[in-house]
Order: structure tokens, then sequence, then C-alpha cells
């Protein structure tokens, strides 16, 4: 995620709890839907999307942090 913000979000990770939280939710997402999209975890089509729409809105405010670190 974010290739090219790679150093930056290694930086926020130690120096930003906020940032830090909402990537750890969103890979602790990201990890439940593989798992119900694989049979590993039980979940239904709609438990999945609302999984994913949720994931779709930590990813644009990790992006927004980004972006405005990037240019401070």
């Amino acid at each position: 995620m974010f290739p090219e913000y790679r150093d930056l979000i290694s930086k926020l990770k130690t120096s930003d709890h906020h940032f830090t939280r909402l990537f750890d939710q969103h890979n602790d997402l990201d990890q439940r839907i593989k798992n119900m999209e694989n049979h590993i975890a039980l979940g239904t089509h709609e438990e999945i999307e609302v999984l994913k729409k949720e994931k779709l809105m930590l990813k644009d405010r990790l992006y927004s942090i980004l972006k405005k670190a990037s240019s401070a």
C-alpha cells in the first residue's frame, strides 16, 4: 500500500500513534476480508462488502495523513 510513501509510513508508524492505529486497523481488516473470501472464516457476501468499504475509508484517511505529512 502506497509504495511511494514507504519511508514516510515507516517514520509515521514510529512517531504517530493515530496513524499507527489506523494502519493496523486497515491491515486487520484486509486479513479478515481475505480469510472470509478464502473460506477460512465465515462471512456473507454482504459482510465482506461492508468490511471492504470500511477498509477503503481507512485507506483514504491514511492517504490524507500521508499527503499532509509529505507536504509539511
